[in-house]
This record gives C-alpha cells, structure tokens and sequence, in this order.
C-alpha cells in the first residue's frame, strides 16, 4: 500500500466518470438551492450531459461560515446540486448521504464542526489542495459519479443586496437597503436588488456550457435569490440572451413566500422582464395550482416571447415540492416538441 503525498493533477483520471452511453440532449440548469436541486433530480433522468451552474451568493449557516473564514466560494449550494446528481445506486444514495450529513452540536461548548455539512468540507478540502475551484468540483462529481457536472456562476462569492420598503411608527413608509441572501430571502417583496461586485466574472466554464447547449432551463428556486442573479451577473446575462439553446422557465409552486410576499405568478415573470428586457424564453413551465389567473400568466409569459405549458408537477402532499418523476416527464415532453 502506498500513501498519497502529492499535489492532486486538476482533471480527475479517466474511468472516474459514470459511463455515457446515451447521452441524451446537452442541458444546462440555472438556480440554486432546493429548487436547483429539484430539476437536477429531474433532468438526471433523461441526460447526462448536464451542467448546474450555481448561484454563489449564500452568506447563512455552514457556508456563511466557510466563505468568512476561508475566502472561498460558499459551498452549500454547489454541494447541494452534485448531491441530486448522485445516481439512484446503493453508491450514489450513500454518497449523497455523506455529503448533505450534518454535524450536530457536541458535548464541547461551541465546536468547530457544529452544523456544517460533511459535504461543505470536502468541497472546501479539494479547493485548497487545488487552487481551482471548477477542478474541485470536478474531482467531487467524479468521486460521487455524479451524472453531469456542477459549476459556478461566478468565480468570485458575490453579495446580494436589495432595498425593502418599511413602515415606520407614523405610519410613513420608506426605502431600507438590506445586505446578504440570507436576509433578502426573508424580506418580503423586494423593490430594487443588486449583486455586487456588479462587474464580477462569470465562470468561462459556465458561458461555455450556456453556448452548447441544447436546453437552458432556469428556476425552480427563490426568485430574487436563486433565479434573478442569473440575469444580474453581465456576462451571464449576455450568455443567456445569446445563446442558440432553447430557453424553459420553471416556475416555483408556491408564489406567495417570505422572498415574494404578495406576488403572483406572473409578477414573478414580471421581474425578469423589468430586470433584463431581452431576455426571452422559449417556454414557461407551471403547475395549475400555481397560476389561478391564467390569462393574466399567460399575458405575462407573452411579453417575454414564452409559450405556456402547464403540468402536474408538484408532489402530492402538503408542502410545495417539485416530484422529480413528474418534473422528468414534463421536461421530456417538452424537448420532444422542440
């Protein structure tokens, strides 16, 4: 037995990957967070030549924590995505495993490891033995087998900020500027938001995929900060309005949220128009129970060039959650009529 003492090359070794004999149409999927992991589930099922490209903005709990004390890109989402791309295998569901456990607090007052996510680590881990955080996560997919790969949005952690009206004792109301995903996710409607550095690099990698690709879906996902940060990051946004991909929007099946308090479905659409005016979609896909004015909905989608197709997406019970068999079903149907 020999021990590894070496630096890690940045291309994990050939055979590490999952084999790809039909690889199905080349997707890219934007967001972050559990509605990004949810269409991962979903599009896992029909291709592996997928790509999540991730929002890189989070400031809350373990990865909070690692992007203050390390400098790192905050890991959370990102370990998210490659864990919904981990196969339906007794490998794959213990690698997933692994990677979203949890410590819980120990006996010791404060300890180091209280509430990060083993799989938060291991990513962080990998980026200091390589210097790069895409050949990271690259060697993170090929240990899990994960079906397709994981990139950021941005090289650079960003910071959202968005301003928020308030009411004062007098009743008066006024502008709030608050800083941090964490915070704006629980602000209510927010009526101006921003990503900072404005001008920070996109990923080269993620721009690639955008370009090949033959889908380019956006959403589910917290729609100030998960979903809009997309079109906020320039050559994001450029990458997406150019691209000859086709474009599909996944709404979210709960509109009403502590992010998009007292908006609709279609004020969600809205949003992106007010925030990138050429961006266009190819298709906007909703669950019924989420749209009750459909001519509104579909007004909306109109003006941003979307055809609507509605599904029954989400998954029976009482909390909105995407079912990723009927979420893999719509997406199937909707690339076959392309």
């Amino acid at each position: 037995m020999s021990l590894f003492t070496g630096a890690l090359p940045l291309v994990p070794p050939a055979g590490t990957a999952v084999n790809q004999q039909d690889k199905g149409r080349n997707v890219a999927a934007l967001g972050g967070g559990h509605g990004l992991s949810a269409s991962l589930s979903a599009l896992r099922l029909l291709t592996t030549e997928l790509t999540a490209i991730v929002t890189v903005a989070d400031d809350g709990g373990s990865s909070g924590r690692l992007r203050d004390e390390y400098g790192v890109l905050p890991p959370g989402d990102l370990r998210m995505a490659l864990s919904a791309l981990c196969d339906d295998t007794d490998w794959g569901r213990t690698w997933r495993d692994v990677m979203q456990h949890r410590f819980r607090p120990g006996k010791g007052p404060g300890g180091s490891l209280d509430d990060h996510a083993t799989g938060n680590l291991l990513i962080v881990t990998l980026w200091e033995l390589l210097g790069d955080a895409v050949a990271g996560l690259r060697w993170a997919g090929a240990l899990l087998g994960a079906r397709g790969q994981v990139l950021p949005m941005s090289t650079e952690p960003l910071t959202i900020e968005g301003d928020v009206r308030v009411t004062a004792p007098d009743g008066s109301t006024e502008l709030q500027t608050i800083r941090g995903q964490a915070r704006c996710a629980v602000a209510g409607k927010l009526e101006q938001v921003r990503l900072l550095p404005e001008a920070a690099p996109a990923c080269v990698e993620a721009l690639t995929a955008i370009e090949l690709a033959d889908w380019v879906i956006l959403g589910p996902g917290s729609w100030y900060t998960s979903v809009l940060p997309h079109l906020l990051l320039p050559e994001m946004r450029q990458a997406l309005c150019h691209t000859p991909a086709k474009r599909c929007l996944t709404m979210n099946l709960a509109t009403d949220t502590k992010e998009t308090s007292g908006m609709t479905a279609a004020d969600h659409l809205h949003v992106l128009r007010r925030y990138a005016p050429e961006f266009t979609v190819d298709v906007v896909l909703a669950d019924p129970a989420s749209v009750p004015d459909l001519h509104e909905f579909e007004k909306a989608a109109a003006m941003i060039g979307a055809e609507v197709v509605l599904g029954k997406v989400g998954a029976s019970g009482r909390r909105p959650v995407h079912d990723p068999l009927r979420l893999a079903t719509a997406y199937n149907d909707i690339f076959g009529n392309s």
